[in-house]
């Protein structure tokens, strides 16, 4: 027959096994392992879908994602939409309900062509500003958490851009951040008439360059604090797209809304002296490299003495390209080698 102490003690040892089971989280409230050795995989997508036929593949694309179980959690860097299509509050309605399907954390940043190059006549000639505005209420109406399935992440709304969060995973922290393409939102709105920045644009700007540069700066604080692994930044805008850089040679200022984002990733990224790896968008091609290694001409364009070294960018194939998603594996702890791999993956259909 048992006794009351024996059941005491099988209660308590079953609490203490739940209590094990659950997951831990970091000093900031974020996810990390148990153990701390777990290997953990991710997914990230981006400028996806565009046009029709693109669209029309969307559910199957987030079915391939949610069937791939060796993922933890999916990221979306930005373009929801292709640039010549009008950004209704329909249609970021029907996208936000696929969002809504994901059987894994979502973690989404916006991109330029759901908000900035809205001032376009054939996007429907809205002001970007009243657009962003709309995107957070859409996609940000529960800051804290992930779209998907709920992962809890810390995020700046208390600044108005709970879009920007940050996280932790097996001493990896991560930083998804708010910067565009179209010289991250300096261009002209020249559907809307305009010539030149206008007043409004210029403080959106200011702003939230100044936030990202708070998070970007706290990610590495904390990390090193934690004595982490490596830190990855996730953002929609390539600021090394190959694409800009005769221009960008010839005239800096091309590029000039990403110069104080750069000098705070390569000031940070050789403070860390661990691996950093930027993961965006925006240019559509598939791309893996040391954009601020030593010789590289993005080191002149945007002024910078020291090269990054540990720096390594990967772009994800976007647009007609995004028939795959990129599966990022970090390794355990105990383990030798690169902290991140990654593959292409390709799409069932």
């Amino acid at each position: 027959m048992k006794t009351l102490a024996t059941t005491a003690t099988t209660a308590a040892l079953l609490a203490l096994a739940l209590l094990a089971s659950q997951p831990t989280y970091a000093a900031d409230n974020t996810p990390k392992d148990a153990d701390g050795q777990d290997a953990f995989s991710f997914g990230v997508i981006g400028d996806i879908p565009y046009g029709e036929q693109e669209i029309a593949k969307f559910p199957a694309r987030i079915r391939d994602l949610n069937a791939d179980r060796s993922l933890d959690f999916v990221a979306h860097v930005g373009d929801i939409k292709n640039g010549s299509s009008v950004c209704s509050d329909g249609y970021f309605a029907f996208i936000r309900e696929q969002f809504d399907t994901f059987e894994l954390p979502l973690v989404f940043t916006p991109g330029d062509n759901e908000w900035v190059d809205c001032h376009r006549a054939n996007n429907g000639a809205y002001n970007p500003l009243e657009r962003l505005a709309k995107l957070r209420e859409v996609f940000f109406n529960e800051p804290g958490k992930t779209l998907g399935a709920t992962m809890p992440v810390k995020s700046q709304e208390a600044l108005g851009l709970p879009e920007n969060v940050r996280f932790t995973e097996n001493r990896i922290a991560f930083s998804v951040v708010n910067v565009q393409g179209s010289n991250n939102s300096l261009q002209p709105w020249s559907g809307l008439g305009e010539t030149a920045v206008t007043p409004e644009q210029q403080a959106e700007v200011e702003y939230r360059t100044e936030a990202v540069l708070d998070q970007i700066r706290a990610t590495f604080s904390d990390a090193a604090r934690r004595n982490d692994r490596a830190v990855v930044l996730m953002a929609q805008a390539d600021m090394f797209d190959p694409s800009l850089l005769a221009a960008a040679s010839a005239n800096p200022a091309v590029v000039s809304g990403f110069r104080e984002i750069v000098d705070a990733i390569v000031e940070e990224t050789n403070r860390f002296d661990a691996p950093v790896y930027l993961i965006n968008g925006d240019s559509h091609v598939f791309a893996e490299n040391q954009p601020l290694a030593p010789g590289s001409p993005w080191l002149d364009i945007y002024g910078q003495e020291a090269a990054a070294d540990d720096l390594q960018r990967i772009t994800v194939d976007g647009s007609a390209n995004a028939t795959n998603y990129v599966r990022f594996t970090a390794s355990g702890n105990s383990a030798g080698g690169p902290v991140l791999s990654w593959e292409k993956v390709p799409f069932t259909r």
